[in-house]
């Protein structure tokens, strides 16, 4: 069985189980410590007996700057999943669930409207778990990444923007029906 505790800085040196996926994006040191700095709730591990770290989620809390507050790529207060990632020998086993409701819960405490993340448009595994958890495709970020997890003559692909409403967003304001067909550019991301 897993133990789920909160990210601490000694733990760099045990993700490397989890970030050898091709899926997984991994970061600079000083990256995960600024999550851990910021958001320490949103920033969560699940290890084994052992204390090897065999899952974790990474997220944080933002808003769109207020310049943008009238532009339609305004994003109001939400929480954002930055990364979740379980190890291989350890999937299935619903520690990536675990790990997303224990996000989902924070974003309700601190009043956030919705939790969004970006997931590859060709990791049609991750579409379906987050789908089998409530989440929904607003819209398509065209060539957000750099590189293609599964086509080496193509240079980019194409992030597909998922969102689930929190208890704030009563009215459901904050994700739409056939999101697939809302294109944006990277550069209308924030």
């Amino acid at each position: 069985m897993a133990n789920f505790r909160r990210f601490r800085p000694e733990d760099l040196n045990k993700l490397s189980k989890c970030n050898l996926d091709p899926l997984t994006e991994t970061y600079e040191l000083g990256f995960y410590l600024q999550y851990y700095a910021k958001w320490p709730s949103l920033f969560q591990v699940a290890e084994d007996q052992n204390g090897n770290i065999i899952g974790y989620i990474m997220g944080k809390l933002e808003s769109s700057p207020d310049v943008y507050k009238f532009s339609e790529h305004y994003l109001p207060w939400h929480a954002h999943i930055t990364a979740v990632t379980v190890a291989p020998e350890a999937r299935r086993l619903g520690i990536g669930k675990l790990l997303t409701e224990q996000l989902e819960v924070a974003a309700d405490a601190n009043d956030a409207f919705f939790v969004d993340l970006f997931v590859r448009s060709t990791n049609h595994k991750a579409i379906t778990f987050y789908k089998s958890m409530g989440y929904s495709i607003y819209r398509v970020v065209k060539d957000y990444y750099g590189d293609h997890s599964s086509d080496p003559t193509k240079d980019t692909e194409d992030a597909y923007d998922m969102r689930k409403p929190m208890k704030r967003d009563v009215k459901l304001e904050h994700i739409r029906e056939n999101g697939e067909k809302f294109e944006v550019d990277p550069n209308d991301v924030w």
